[in-house]
């Protein structure tokens, strides 16, 4: 219980910051992905005859099924992509609650710090293209 506990606490940040920025996936979503990562590797690594190499096959499946999930985060609309931060963000979540369960708190940890960072301070500062060519193609669309 503490393992996923920590590991629904360090997703919880990045969540936050996604809902606070409208995002149609956020304080829900990243900490059931976090916690969801963890349990899976819990649970292989309590199965009899668990190796090195099925813990492999679980993280393999873990970044399969995160990529999945954040695909559907990604949308193209009128020439504009949106959700590629989001979507990578839901892939990183994953890498939180793994290395939580491998008891790699340190790795989690920085992971959680940096996504965050990046989320919070970068993007109001990065171009975003997108985002004008969107408004652009709205203004014209009233036009």
């Amino acid at each position: 219980m503490i393992r996923v506990a920590i590991a629904f606490l360090l997703a919880l940040p990045i969540g936050w910051d996604r809902s606070q920025a409208a995002r149609r996936h956020g304080l829900r979503t990243f900490p059931i992905v976090a916690i969801a990562s963890c349990g899976y590797i819990l649970v292989a690594k309590q199965m009899p005859g668990a190796s090195a190499e099925s813990m492999t096959r679980a993280l393999q499946g873990i970044l399969g099924g995160i990529g999945f999930v954040g695909g559907g985060t990604i949308l193209k609309e009128r020439g504009s992509v949106y959700g590629l931060a989001t979507a990578a963000s839901l892939w990183k979540v994953g890498a939180i609650g793994a290395s939580v369960a491998f008891e790699r708190e340190e790795i989690a940890v920085v992971l959680s710090l940096i996504n965050f960072a990046l989320l919070r301070f970068l993007t109001p500062v990065a171009p975003n293209d997108d985002y004008r060519d969107s408004k652009e193609a709205e203004s014209s669309d009233e036009a």
